[in-house]
């Protein structure tokens, strides 16, 4: 007769149920929660088609906006309910990719 020692039932056996159990939900998660693990996805998405799933709302803010720790063109796009593409237009010669604090942009 064949004896399991204690200690693999004390923790081998929960371990490898959290293995098990880990495994399972990594293999599962993109397809529960439509695909957010692949990035060839996210990247594929240009950023202003992002920013027009939401409801544009104009704001009565002024129209020129000082850059904060933080904030991204999407960001500050979202915040005063435009797009980035007309951030773009708007500042032409502003590298979206390297934003600066306390850097003016026009927002309106």
């Amino acid at each position: 007769m064949v004896t399991i020692p204690y200690w693999f039932i004390r923790y081998g056996l929960p371990t490898a149920f959290l293995l098990l159990a880990t495994a399972t939900i990594l293999v599962l998660r993109p397809v529960l929660h439509d695909n957010p693990a692949a990035p060839a996805v996210r990247q594929s998405l240009p950023a202003a088609r992002v920013a027009s799933h939401r409801p544009r709302v104009r704001s009565t803010r002024a129209s020129a906006y000082s850059v904060r720790s933080g904030d991204t063109l999407a960001t500050i796009a979202e915040r005063f309910g435009t797009t980035v593409d007309e951030l773009l237009v708007l500042n032409p010669g502003i590298d979206p990719h390297a934003l600066r604090v306390g850097q003016p942009l026009r927002v309106e």
